[in-house]
């Protein structure tokens, strides 16, 4: 089982671009899809993006076209791409592994997006 550790979150002002990238440790990284969910104050968790095993990419609308998922294997690492923020942005953005029907999640880093 994957553990999953994400990093970059900031506080951005609206219009500019962040990225987050997130760490995975233990086997088999290559064969789990991989994705980002996000989770604002007061709503449910939402996806954002998820990258496949093998690099097929889906996108919420509400990102399409502004968010790039990317993952790179060697490294067992996943990046999200985030540009043209806006504060509808702001949440705490999670790093997710599925495999065989099991999740495993990150601790979530927090993206704040200013007016």
């Amino acid at each position: 089982q994957v553990q999953l550790v994400e990093s970059g979150g900031d506080l951005v002002q609206a219009g500019g671009s962040l990225t987050l990238s997130c760490a995975a440790s233990g086997n088999f990284f290559s064969l789990y899809a991989m994705g980002w969910y996000r989770q604002a104050p007061g709503k449910q968790r939402e996806l954002v993006a998820t990258i496949t095993s093998s690099f097929s990419t889906n996108y919420a609308s509400a990102v399409k076209d502004r968010f790039t998922i990317s993952r790179n294997n060697a490294k067992r690492m996943t990046y999200l791409q985030m540009n043209s923020l806006n504060p509808e942005d702001t949440a705490v953005y999670y790093c997710n592994a599925k495999l065989n029907g099991r999740d495993t999640w990150g601790q979530g880093t927090q993206v704040t997006v200013s007016s």
